[in-house]
């Protein structure tokens, strides 16, 4: 049966073709984890006329590909699997024991295997000529001198689907074609942000413990961008961390379902016979795990007889399991697509039947009320190792680009500044421009003096590029809209309804700053001060604010506008027209 799409997905699949149809070769869908963007690249291959195939990028992730796609009605084959092997026996079993049904078909169209599979298959074999279809799911691996790139020039006469949540690279190399990938033309999804709030995805609950790890001494990798492997093991083996995350997992969620990561075996070992210790049932999965016995350990999981997983690296990317609750960070990682990929682990919805059965059909608030009433109603971080301090929450919006762009380093970061609230019983980060942790209200302690003071909401002068980008933006929201070469007369119609929808909610928007400003000038306070203090109450520049999508600039108006009424003052008034007869 068709693959059925939300809205959301099916505007980002309607995005995909008409950039194929503009002469993109490679497009790269970008949506957050959890938001489906299996279930938007099962919908495309099974709307494929022509030969196909799906590339894990670790050969240990086949299976979770494969019965995604199962759970999506396609019928696929292993490529370069022996028939009778044991990685198709227990393919087919988990898919059984599911569905009821192995979609497993050796004449399948649609071939699902591993990066590493598919280069070591012989390059003669004609097969590679006939697949019209190739997708890299997790794609920010691919790089045109790396084993993805390889994989993917195996297929000379295909065109690609490259999804992925974060379209970059903690060693700065860009993902176009242009630069050191693959990547044509990126097509955005909502943020993760919009999706939690239409309620497609869980809510969460960060915590941050203080930690004694000590990473001063940890250099960063030329190769990977991240922490170099060996110092970082031996920095956290020094620390205290296992007692930390069995003591705070205790104290903060005890009775849910977690996923800790870890930072190698060794230390995953200890922390579920740590666990286990406090009788909390724990097991360790890596990549070494069996698919048999993994498979097993993830039944028991699910049915609450282990509830704790602890793994090395294993569950960040390419793996689905609703029943997450809490996540805990025992790994510290420079990666940001890492981080934000493991996070969301928690993220995805662990609804009845019943209720998955009728949730797309309710309203954002009705979502949002069944996910209330869900056995998972908000789902737990704890972060042991700053990595929500060093990469800030990945809700926030983010800037993406398919461009090179400097390496990533911990003393650097475009995230919004965070603190860690003190109190041991809130533990929560937040922004800081907020004077108080706005969780539980406690006041932080004054900053030491030895080390320069950071002064809230202080604001970062722009450079000329980032000007430049966001004067381009507001150009292009103000200008026609751009129509793909090519594109079907429903498609162009919606990408001009939804360039018009965006217009109009900006127009709006922008009244509502110009009535701030005046409200502001009127009280005696410069353009700069103004423009601070919008940042400090509304989370967001002027700048910034003029380059939201249609939903976001509604939504921040409509804040200004109930701010502006508390002075009497109606922000839908045009405020270009009153000042003008005013003067």
């Amino acid at each position: 049966m068709p693959v059925e799409l939300r809205p959301f997905q099916a505007e980002l699949e309607a995005r995909v073709y008409a950039a194929w149809h503009s002469g993109a070769t490679n497009v790269m869908p970008v949506a957050a984890t959890g938001s489906g963007k299996t279930v938007l690249l099962s919908k495309i291959l099974y709307d494929e006329p022509g030969a196909s195939i799906a590339i894990a990028h670790r050969q240990e992730l086949v299976s979770q590909i494969s019965i995604a796609l199962a759970r999506n009605g396609v019928r696929h084959r292993i490529a370069g699997a022996k028939k009778g092997s044991s990685l198709i026996r227990v393919i087919s079993a988990l898919q059984v024991a599911e569905l009821g049904y192995s979609f497993f078909d050796p004449n399948a169209k649609t071939g699902v295997g591993g990066v590493d599979t598919i280069i070591r298959m012989e390059a003669s074999d004609p097969w590679f000529k006939q697949v019209r279809l190739v997708v890299q799911d997790e794609a920010h691996h691919v790089l045109k001198a790396n084993k993805w790139g390889a994989a993917a020039a195996l297929f000379p006469n295909a065109r690609g689907l490259y999804p992925t949540a974060t379209p970059l690279r903690a060693d700065g190399k860009g993902l176009g074609r242009h630069a050191d990938g693959l990547v044509d033309a990126m097509v955005l999804a909502p943020s993760m942000r919009d999706i939690i709030d239409m309620g497609y995805l869980t809510d969460y609950r960060i915590f941050a413990p203080p930690s004694d790890l000590d990473l001063s001494q940890v250099a960063t990798s030329q190769a990977t961008g991240d922490f170099n492997a060996d110092q970082l093991r031996k920095a956290v083996h020094k620390s205290h961390i296992t007692g930390d995350v069995v003591a705070h997992y205790l104290k903060l969620a005890p009775g849910k379902l977690g996923v800790t990561f870890a930072v190698d075996v060794e230390a995953a070992t200890e922390i579920a016979a740590a666990f286990r210790a406090q009788g909390v049932p724990a097991e360790v999965v890596s990549a070494k795990t069996p698919d048999a016995l993994r498979a097993a350990i993830l039944r028991r999981f699910k049915a609450r007889e282990v509830l704790q997983l602890v793994n090395v690296d294993l569950f960040g990317e390419g793996f689905d399991l609703p029943a997450i609750e809490v996540v805990s960070f025992a790994r510290p990682t420079e990666s940001f697509a890492l981080y934000s990929q493991q996070f969301g682990r928690a993220l995805r919805l662990m609804l009845s039947k019943e209720a998955a059965a009728v949730h797309a059909n309710l309203t954002d608030e009705g979502r949002r009320a069944a996910i209330a009433a869900s056995e998972k109603p908000v789902a737990y971080i704890i972060d042991h190792v700053n990595n929500v301090l060093r990469h800030g929450l990945p809700d926030a919006r983010r800037e993406w680009s398919l461009d090179r762009r400097e390496r990533r380093s911990s003393k650097k970061s475009d995230a919004i500044p965070l603190r860690v609230c003190v109190n041991d019983q809130c533990l929560q980060p937040y922004e800081r421009v907020f004077k108080s942790c706005p969780y539980c209200g406690h006041y932080p302690p004054p900053p030491s003096r030895s080390a320069p003071e950071f002064v809230d909401g202080d604001l970062t002068e722009l450079d000329a590029e980032t000007l430049a980008a966001l004067r381009g933006e507001i150009a292009r929201i103000d200008g026609d809209a751009v129509i793909p070469y090519g594109a079907a007369p429903e498609v162009a119609g919606a990408v001009r309804r939804r360039h018009w929808e965006r217009r109009e909610a900006q127009q709006a928007l922008r009244n509502s700053i110009a009535w701030w400003a005046g409200l502001e000038s009127a009280q005696g306070r410069g353009e700069s001060e103004s423009y601070r203090r919008f940042y400090h109450r509304f989370g967001v520049d002027v700048a910034n604010a003029q380059t939201l999508n249609a939903k976001e600039a509604g939504e921040l108006a409509e804040r200004v506008r109930v701010e502006l009424a508390k002075y009497g003052i109606d922000g839908t008034v045009n405020a270009d027209v009153y000042f003008a007869q005013s003067q």
